[in-house]
């Protein structure tokens, strides 16, 4: 590597310089206080597990974005932890093994060896939560909430949430009970919309006539809340579990709205992202200029069973580098310039300022830089053998 290349980053990794760096620290904050008035418990997973922990079970589909390297104390294979949310749940199941519902958050950075293609970038600072021990409804919609609740308060104005359910696609393809290879087939086309591609796959290997139809139609059924009515229309006849996950959808809709009615409420019953991964409702957020959704989450039951403790579990996350770029702003100038002056009763002064929550930045003997440079929209100046604070200009 040359001099010149020195400064190079891989690809996909960035780093976080001011005034951003300080936004973020200020959402961090302003996000976990917001957990923890809902209830929510901060947890500080490790960078690093045994790929035995992180790629068990749900994990499984993390494989390809995750840092492999060998543990030179033990020989056995460690991971860098690509999701938070296989950790959080081994804490759940063998650390806390606490009783009834438990409610988690965190905060902290991952390394993923390719990016995602939901939330981009290679080393998202992943912020979320996870509630486990509770398979009722009220759980999921408390989730979405606290989501909805989050990006407000990192500056979103106009939301449109995105809610399908995954018991909807599975009931229909147990029923159809076809081999791995068809279903691998339609299950492309059907995540694509390729509604062409789907008659044909039907025609071909559905010889019920009612489930070939709900099968085409499924695909289509996508838009506002008039989707619902359409969806229990064209799959009227259909396993008992799709219309409990219809029903499912309808008290989503309506627990959202009650809270955030401003939100914009689209439905996609043939969205069938981590379809191997969540097993109830699944829903994405987003917002106007941004290609990629700014929360993603959903229920995914039984995840910590690889740590002997099944548990329902529903939650979503977010990456803070995103949400910092929502409202962004400069910082105010509102830092106090001191000189470079060796007074005792200056020190005293300024430690003073420093203990009350001032923003206090001496000079450093030869410092060209003023306080323009630093923020700073006042001074201290001595008057009469005393040190006064008062305004610049």
């Amino acid at each position: 590597m040359t001099i010149a290349d020195r400064w190079l980053l891989p690809d996909g990794m960035d780093e976080v310089l001011p005034p951003q760096a300080t936004r973020m620290e200020e959402l961090r904050r302003t996000l976990l206080d917001l957990y923890d008035r809902w209830g929510y418990d901060l947890v500080m997973p490790p960078p690093v597990e045994f790929l035995d922990s992180l790629l068990t079970g749900t994990g499984t589909d993390l494989d390809l974005q995750t840092f492999k390297l060998t543990d030179q104390l033990t020989g056995r294979m460690m991971g860098a932890s690509a999701d938070v949310t296989p950790q959080v749940a081994r804490m759940d199941a063998h650390s806390l093994k606490r009783q009834g519902p438990v409610r988690l958050c965190y905060c902290t950075t991952v390394l993923r060896a390719q990016a995602d293609k939901h939330q981009g970038g290679r080393s998202p600072m992943q912020v979320g939560v996870e509630l486990f021990g509770h398979a009722g409804l009220d759980a999921d919609i408390e989730v979405l909430r606290l989501a909805l609740s989050g990006l407000e308060a990192a500056g979103a104005g106009e939301i449109h949430l995105a809610l399908s359910h995954i018991a909807i696609y599975r009931e229909l393809a147990r029923e159809a009970q076809w081999d791995e290879a068809v279903e691998r087939a339609l299950f492309d086309a059907i995540e694509r919309k390729a509604y062409k591609q789907v008659d044909e796959l039907v025609a071909t290997h559905v010889s019920d006539p009612a489930l070939a139809r709900m099968f085409c139609e499924l695909p289509r059924l996508h838009g506002g809340a008039e989707t619902l009515e359409q969806a229990r229309l064209a799959l009227a006849g259909a396993p008992a579990a799709v219309g409990a996950a219809l029903d499912q959808l309808v008290r989503l809709h309506r627990g959202v709205v009650s809270e955030h009615p401003g939100v914009s409420v689209y439905f996609d019953l043939a969205e069938l992202r981590g379809y191997q991964y969540h097993t109830g409702m699944v829903f994405a957020a987003y917002v106007p200029g941004y290609g990629q959704a700014l929360a993603k989450g959903g229920r995914y039951d039984d995840t910590g069973q690889a740590f002997g403790r099944a548990r329902p579990a529903t939650g979503f996350s977010m990456d803070l580098k995103q949400l910092a770029t929502l409202a962004e702003r400069e910082p105010p100038n509102d830092g106090i310039w001191a000189p470079a002056d060796e007074d005792s009763a200056l020190n005293e002064v300024i430690n003073r300022l420093r203990a009350e929550g001032e923003r206090v930045i001496q000079a450093l003997p030869g410092q060209h830089t003023g306080p323009g440079a630093h923020r700073c929209n006042r001074h201290l100046v001595r008057e009469d053998g005393e040190w006064w604070t008062r305004p610049l200009g």
